[in-house]
């Protein structure tokens, strides 16, 4: 009877169904995506120049095959789970050293004071840890690693060195077709011409990645004023700049929230690109947006405009304001019209913190 009931426990627990191995299966390539990233991370250390090896069509739909946005989701009602308060130090404290989390930077140091992963995460910085630049007209919005920037050219944007995604795939059109027989602008005009409104200026963009360990929170960059929001619904799939040399477009796949407007200079955007357990982005004075909804139509956005009539200027926002939040950590673009004199006083691949240069004129 012993060597039954020994045998079938056995048999039970060894039993594979298809969810043990989807998960398997999930967490074998995340893991080894994430050794792949961690080597590249090591050679540019060392400045060694790492060469392109773009995805196939079929390693790109076996990625977003993984229910990312499920996954996500699941993990964000993981981290609001309370914590016991014996448990919160232990579990934060593994966090911390892993990502290499610098807590004397917190508002709040002490670690029983989060309730849960979700505060730890969102926690926010002493006032003096983050001075904002006064000098430079553009600023860090996030802690991150700046993986690009430059100008734009042929319509075309560089996520990290020698990959590059369309412009227009990422910001959506400009305007719609109904609009277009009114508008002024000779049919024969890119998209990238149509976005910058003064002669003379030229497009720039800056991709910022935000490691799981950075402050989470977002910022305005530049004084500005936002008019519009765009959400486009989308896979979840990872931001790292192993993964973003990887696949092609990566930005144009994932979720993403694009905030459009003006500055003194012209045209100015701010997109915050969702990634895999980053289904969560906030805005801080968008109450109507909700991300990572479990349906969507694929290729499909939603617009919304802050100007009406009742507000002719849009949201106007202060360089350093608050502007949103990750849940965990993803990727911020900038794309804006500059004159041609506007430099960058950055390299790519160096560690940035909020309130830092970022260029001028």
């Amino acid at each position: 009877d012993k060597k039954k009931f020994h045998t079938a426990s056995v048999g039970q627990a060894f039993r594979l169904r298809p969810f043990h191995v989807l998960v398997a299966t999930a967490g074998g390539y995340a893991g080894y995506r994430k050794y792949e990233g961690y080597k590249l991370e090591q050679l540019e250390e060392r400045g060694i120049e790492v060469p392109v090896k773009l995805a196939s069509e079929w390693k790109v739909a076996l990625y977003k095959s993984v229910p990312t946005r499920l996954l996500s989701r699941a993990w964000g009602r993981l981290n609001q789970v309370e914590l016991p308060t014996w448990l919160r130090k232990p579990v934060y404290s593994l966090y911390i050293w892993t990502f290499g989390v610098n807590m004397k930077e917190a508002a709040v140091e002490d670690l029983h004071h989060y309730r849960n992963l979700s505060e730890f995460f969102r926690r926010k910085l002493k006032p003096q840890a983050r001075p904002v630049c006064c000098l430079h007209s553009v600023i860090s919005p996030s802690d991150g690693k700046i993986l690009n920037f430059g100008q734009v050219k042929n319509c075309e944007v560089e996520q990290v060195k020698g990959v590059t995604y369309s412009l227009e795939s990422f910001l959506g059109p400009r305007i719609s077709r109904e609009e277009l027989r009114f508008s002024q602008a000779p049919p024969c005009n890119s998209f990238q011409q149509q976005l910058v409104t003064k002669e003379g200026n030229e497009l720039y963009h800056c991709v910022i990645y935000l490691a799981p360990g950075d402050y989470h929170c977002f910022h305005s960059p530049t004084d500005w004023r936002v008019s519009h929001r765009r959400h486009f619904p989308g896979s979840l799939m990872s931001v790292n700049p192993g993964v973003a040399r990887w696949i092609k477009e990566l930005f144009c796949h994932n979720e993403r929230v694009v905030l459009t407007g003006d500055w003194k200079h012209g045209f100015f955007s701010l997109t915050a690109v969702g990634a895999t357990n980053v289904g969560s982005i906030r805005i801080y004075f968008d109450q109507d947006l909700h991300t990572n909804s479990p349906c969507y139509s694929k290729g499909s956005y939603n617009d919304f405009s802050f100007i009406s009539n009742n507000n002719k200027e849009g949201i106007p926002m202060r360089k350093g304001e608050h502007l949103g939040e990750f849940n965990l950590g993803s990727t911020i673009v900038l794309i804006f019209e500059a004159p041609k004199d506007f430099k960058f006083h950055l390299k790519a691949g160096q560690k940035i913190r909020f309130g830092e240069a970022l260029g001028s004129l």
